[in-house]
């Protein structure tokens, strides 16, 4: 078991990923970041998914880089931050890409 959290463009492709096993609390700080606590299912997602726009998706930037100290625009800060936190900064920027260029993402919590 465990978290598998994929983000999609309009045409059904993948456009991000991340994964956190089971027991790894870092999958509830993405969980928080995107406002999806009803997707959150203990030791996996909920199989369930929702459409986001570019306000909840900046949104969820703003918070990662208040609760990181982060600026997003800076790649030295980057360099900090854990490998669990680069995957959430990385599947956020890319949610947020992927919004900006179509509208809204939507993201699959599995």
């Amino acid at each position: 078991m465990g978290h598998d959290i994929s983000g999609y463009n309009k045409a059904g492709e993948e456009i991000a990923y991340a994964r956190f096993s089971s027991g790894n609390y870092n999958a509830t700080v993405l969980y928080d970041l995107l406002d999806a606590h009803n997707y959150y299912a203990g030791v996996s997602g909920s199989g369930g998914g929702s459409t986001f726009s570019i306000q909840q998706i900046e949104h969820a930037l703003n918070s990662f880089n208040r609760l990181y100290n982060n600026d997003a625009s800076s790649h030295s800060n980057s360099d900090f931050l854990s490998g669990d936190q680069k995957q959430i900064l990385d599947f956020i920027k890319n949610c947020l890409a992927t919004a900006q260029k179509e509208g809204n993402v939507k993201v699959f919590f599995g």
